[in-house]
């Protein structure tokens, strides 16, 4: 199968053999994408359940009522009972095709399957069911920077599958670990009780991380696209129907709703969007930025919004911004602290969580937000995203879920982890 060499994720500048004729060997493993179709049968007839697996490429979080849900990125759920999180038990997996995003409200698990919003009956979390579809309601995607599209008139489904090659080039001794400044070259990017799931309380739901592109808030879902915000009606909750769509702009990437508002990142800024009509979200205001990615969680009137660069990011910015928006309608910077390359973050004050990716996880009193300090920098792990619960730290990154004791925000201590094990 031809691959377009230019989708590689980096080149070897040509300059590098010009400057010595003495020559090394240096293993490098590469992402590449390999175009693939699929009919939207084939989509639609791969969900099902299957025996619990281990995790390979773990990407968003989502945890209920002592119940965890890690999305395994294009492929699925693996539905975790984590009611002891010293011991957290792998119960099942939920294979989805073109999976990335989920929430749950009562005993209603919502997962986008690339095209189509599917909802599960959750009532037994180790075998979910699925009780109703909504068709065709998303026209596009990315993950890990392959993007899909659906093409209405053959009624298929045109997608990038990633493949990791390992090779071994020649190149400039003075040169060999210069271009190596993560392990093995490689990256990925983008991609709140413990209790029973059996009898929940009326509309209760659950928790997710600030990389989430779904979010529930009085009867509606909503999910955001690189573009869109598409609002869902769960008034009957096993029972989705697709309403309003609103335009947001470019590089749409995270949503996160507090009270009445929408905190919504983009590669550009920061909207806020009044959510007193939840039918009709309205934009208040945005506040810019140079173009990077930038998750956002809030806390009373103090948003915490982390910008980094990357392969699909953009820019040149590594850092915290602290931006009070007590004026929500003119949100104002307080002050930027320099990070390494922030991911995603997490608030429980004056508890400040920051995923630095390859550069680990780090905590932070934020009691004074212009004068927030680092507490501990924990360097031996991947981290992605966090979800900070009742004294107890969730974190995804490359190599796998870890849970935490906060009680001392200074010292983290390790309840558990499960591990990443990859076929490659």
């Amino acid at each position: 199968m031809k691959v377009n060499p230019l989708l590689f994720l980096w080149a070897f500048p040509a300059l590098l053999l010009t400057s010595c004729t003495d020559k090394c060997e240096e293993t490098r493993t590469v992402k590449r994408f390999v175009p693939i179709t699929l009919t939207l049968r084939q989509v639609r007839e791969g969900v099902r359940v299957e025996e619990a697996r281990t995790l390979q490429k773990p990407g968003k979080i989502y945890t209920k009522d002592g119940y965890l849900f890690i999305n395994e990125v294009k492929e699925g759920i693996h539905l975790i009972d984590n009611r002891n999180p010293e011991s957290p038990r792998q119960i099942a997996f939920l294979r989805i095709p073109g999976n990335g995003d989920m929430a749950v409200r009562n005993n209603i698990l919502y997962a986008d399957s690339y095209m189509d919003l599917v909802a599960f009956d959750i009532s037994d979390p180790a075998q979910p069911r699925e009780v109703s579809r909504v068709e065709s309601v998303f026209t596009n995607g990315q993950f890990e920077g392959g993007s899909w599209v659906v093409n209405t008139q053959n009624v298929s489904l045109s997608d990038q599958r990633v493949e990791y090659v390992t090779e071994t080039v020649k190149t400039d001794c003075d040169a060999v670990g210069q271009w190596s400044s993560c392990p093995n070259c490689v990256f990925f990017d983008g991609f709140a009780n413990a209790g029973s799931l059996s009898s929940p309380a009326p509309n209760t739901n659950g928790t997710s991380g600030s990389m989430a592109r779904f979010a529930l808030y009085d009867n509606f879902l909503y999910t955001v696209s690189q573009s869109d915000l598409q609002l869902f009606d769960i008034q009957n909750a096993a029972k989705p129907a697709a309403r309003n769509r609103i335009n947001l702009g470019w590089g749409i990437e995270t949503i996160f709703p507090y009270k009445d508002k929408l905190f919504i990142g983009s590669q550009t800024g920061m909207h806020i969007y009044d959510n007193a009509n939840p039918a009709n979200p309205t934009r208040l205001s945005t506040f810019e930025h140079a173009r990077v990615c930038d998750p956002v969680v809030v806390n009373d009137n103090i948003a915490y919004v982390t910008l980094r660069n990357g392969t699909q990011c953009g820019g040149f910015t590594n850092q915290l911004d602290v931006i009070d928006i007590s004026s929500l309608t003119n949100p104002r910077l307080l002050k930027s602290y320099p990070m390494q390359n922030p991911h995603g973050l997490g608030v429980d004050f004056p508890n400040l969580f920051i995923c630095e990716g390859a550069n680990g996880l780090k905590t932070f009193n934020a009691q004074s937000a212009t004068d927030i300090k680092q507490l501990e920098h924990l360097t031996d792990m991947n981290a992605y995203d966090v979800i900070p619960l009742q004294k107890t730290l969730l974190m995804i990154g490359r190599d796998g879920l870890y849970q935490f004791d906060y009680t001392n925000p200074s010292q983290l201590r390790q309840l558990s982890k499960i591990a990443v094990k990859r076929p490659y």
